[in-house]
């Protein structure tokens, strides 16, 4: 550039760039912010001295933007983004490097890069505050919607418990009276009814924390075994292996023995339903210094993106209509928390869904 016009024009591009850059940044869709780089990168060639043949490249850990299927050697200069003081990937402006040398970039070129490295950084940093946000925003409305359905569960559970102890007293008093077989089948269909209204109704005292907690040093691997023992048909019927791999025979945890069996008995029925026919039910256990770890994986096809925070969520079941209460996780979850753990699921890695239980060795 020889004359004080070239240098001004260069300038004002530059200026441009960066307040079209800081624009694209206030209008973000952090949903999308994709959209954005995108539109950075097209920004930034048009600031550069040698426009069209300039090469522009964003990449970040989770996003890579630009012209990325060049194949020709490039002379280039970079700008780190930096996100919360940690670097996570970098924005690369370069020439063919069969015409141009790293002194064409002009000094302020360089300041411009480093600014927009920055204005990336501040983007990806509101991105990461706005999602830390709503996943608060959306423990803090789960909380809310479990306390008052704990209100609401635990009164049902009081009224249901009368009526139901009595249907089944009468019910046996009838059956002690009665001679003809079909009556007594019918009396059957009323208790087995009845029993299993109450077990909904334990469910219910569960989510509660109606029941009291007897807590002692409890080995986990004979409550694992003793939970298979009770499931071994269930195994055998549908042709499925439980795989148990544990850290140490002497894992322990302090908690309450029997609700920890509630809480494996879910967790692996809801494997076994969930697995195909021959498949795999992996039960782990390990510790840290701080937590015993459990994790209980299936061979299913995985929980739905869609309704993966809804799985707690007490009446909440993918199971069809008569074949689960939607009570099981969020007794499941009551329990854990209620002992000051923690229980989470994801994808496994072969397919299907983990569950993983952490609870603290110190309560």
């Amino acid at each position: 550039m020889d004359t004080i016009e070239d240098k001004l024009k260069e300038r004002i591009k530059e200026l441009t760039c960066l307040y079209e850059i800081t624009s694209i940044i206030v209008n973000c869709d952090y949903d999308h912010p994709e959209i954005s780089l995108d539109a950075i990168v097209h920004c930034l060639k048009r600031a550069w001295l040698f426009e069209k043949d300039t090469r522009v490249v964003i990449r970040t850990k989770e996003y890579a933007l630009g012209d990325l299927l060049e194949e020709e050697e490039l002379v280039a200069i970079r700008s780190v983004i930096k996100v919360f003081n940690r670097d996570e990937g970098w924005i690369e402006v370069g020439y063919p490097a069969s015409r141009y040398s790293v002194t064409d970039f002009l000094e302020e070129e360089h300041k411009l890069l480093e600014n927009v490295g920055l204005e990336v950084g501040n983007l990806l940093e509101r991105k990461r505050i706005r999602e830390s946000e709503l996943a608060i925003k959306r423990q803090m409305e789960r909380a809310d919607r479990l306390n008052i359905m704990g209100e609401i569960t635990a009164g049902i559970a009081h009224e249901l418990n009368t009526p139901l102890t009595n249907i089944l007293g009468f019910a046996e008093l009838l059956e002690s009276r009665m001679t003809d077989h079909d009556e007594i089948d019918d009396l059957n269909k009323i208790k087995e009814n009845a029993i299993f209204c109450r077990e909904v109704v334990k469910k219910l005292m569960f989510f509660t924390c109606e029941v009291p907690q007897v807590r002692r040093n409890v080995l986990l691997k004979p409550v694992v075994e003793n939970v298979l023992k009770l499931l071994k048909p269930t195994f055998q019927n549908r042709r499925l292996t439980p795989v148990v791999v544990f850290g140490g025979e002497d894992i322990a945890v302090k908690v309450d023995e029997i609700q920890m069996t509630q809480v494996l008995f879910n967790l692996i029925m809801n494997a076994v339903y969930y697995s195909p026919v021959n498949g795999e039910i992996i039960i782990r256990a390990g510790e840290n210094r701080n937590n015993v770890v459990l994790e209980i994986g299936d061979g299913g096809k995985g929980i739905p993106g869609t309704v993966g925070d809804k799985v707690f969520e007490p009446f909440f079941t993918t199971k069809p209509t008569g074949e689960g209460t939607g009570l099981g996780l969020s007794v499941v979850h009551g329990i854990i928390t209620g002992h000051g753990g923690q229980i989470r699921h994801r994808a496994g890695k072969g397919g299907g869904t983990v569950f993983e239980i952490k609870l603290p060795k110190k309560q």
